[in-house]
């Protein structure tokens, strides 16, 4: 169901993509926005500020959110691949491309349940590509349950997409 839930909101972005880029003027078509996606409705808990589904894009789309920008306010929609097991206070959803995108959240506020993997969730908030430092890493590390050896072999810095969310919708 969920796979069909996100097929269906990547099938819409990629019919109003193809129409944005049939429009007669190629300036108006390289220069914009991607495409709020008809993300069907998603009920569910939110965490932080109430927020809705309505507008989000598909992660798949993150890369084309920030263009040649280092951040975006943005709303996106994605499966939760790993939370932290210490206290629910990050997650990550996968990119296009496989990698993580950590989900931390504002100011510390707020924390979402620990066993929500697999589930869809729905962030607002600002998304950045960074270098994240080896002690971040490592502490990701631990707060995910992994071995002394596991976090000890973690030695250089990751580029990675981060993302600070205000609010998250976990569907129900």
């Amino acid at each position: 169901m969920l796979r069909n839930v996100l097929r269906n909101v990547f099938a819409s972005a990629m019919v109003l993509l193809s129409l944005a880029a049939c429009q007669s003027s190629p300036e108006t078509a390289a220069t914009q926005e991607p495409a709020a996606s008809t993300t069907p409705a998603i009920t569910g808990k939110t965490y932080g500020a109430p927020i809705s589904a309505t507008g989000a894009l598909p992660i798949a789309t993150l890369q084309q959110a920030l263009g040649n920008k280092d951040s975006a306010q943005v709303k996106l929609v994605g499966t939760a691949d790993a939370v932290c097991q210490a206290k629910g206070c990050w997650l990550t959803m996968k990119t296009k491309d496989g990698q993580p995108m950590r989900v931390r959240f504002k100011e510390y506020a707020f924390f979402v349940p620990k066993d929500i993997v697999g589930k869809t969730v729905v962030v607002n908030g600002w998304a950045h590509r960074e270098t994240v430092p080896v002690s971040d890493l490592q502490h990701y590390a631990q707060d995910a349950g992994k071995s002394k050896q596991e976090v000890a072999a973690i030695t250089t810095p990751e580029q990675q997409y981060t993302f600070e969310a205000d609010g998250v919708l976990v569907a129900d």
